[in-house]
């Protein structure tokens, strides 16, 4: 039912933002040099490396570190950078991993391939069991602001109530996140 659900919103979002994503993507190519996607590995489900694509927002040779790690973030931006994090649209990309299946709308945000304390933890609780998502729980409570112990909590509270309708939820407070622009770093 999940995935159903996923293909389906995939297609119903995708669709009329077909012209949105071509914009931004020249928008990305016009502002700075290198590729207008970039393709991060990320852990997915059962701990398995995917690679996952964003709209590229960072320079070329910036660390590949979570942004907060990073001595001056706003350094390392594009010129259209800080807006793409801001309004979200760097995520658009990540369509592509919910049409193959990496991820899903709703789960634990997709771990960067160095982070092997939020990894390790998440293995812990049996977190790694779940598709990472688009959104999650821990998203719409704080998003880059909530230290790894509290992601933690929040994926597993996520593991132990999903359903449809919490989903549907998540989605919904995702929605008002990111027309506030809450918890977005740079």
């Amino acid at each position: 039912m999940k995935r159903l659900f996923d293909l389906c919103l995939a297609t119903i979002v995708g669709v009329p933002l077909l012209l949105p994503l071509l914009v931004v993507a020249i928008l990305v190519r016009l502002t700075s040099p290198g590729p207008i996607l970039y393709w991060s590995d990320r852990i997915g489900r059962r701990n398995r490396v995917f690679r996952m694509p964003k709209f590229r927002s960072m320079k070329i040779g910036t660390p590949a570190v979570a942004t907060h790690l990073l001595a001056d973030p706003d350094s390392h931006l594009t010129p259209i950078g800080s807006f793409l994090r801001r309004s979200s649209l760097d995520e658009l990309p990540q369509l592509w991993s919910i049409f193959r299946g990496e991820m899903s709308f709703v789960g634990p945000r997709p771990a960067l391939f160095n982070q092997h304390d939020l990894i390790q933890k998440r293995s812990e609780y049996g977190v790694d069991q779940l598709l990472p998502g688009l959104t999650g729980w821990a998203q719409v409570n704080g998003r880059d602001d909530l230290p790894i112990p509290e992601k933690v909590r929040l994926d597993t509270e996520y593991l132990e109530r999903q359903s449809f309708m919490f989903d549907l939820y998540i989605i919904f407070l995702t929605a008002i996140k990111v027309v506030r622009s809450d918890g977005v770093a740079h």
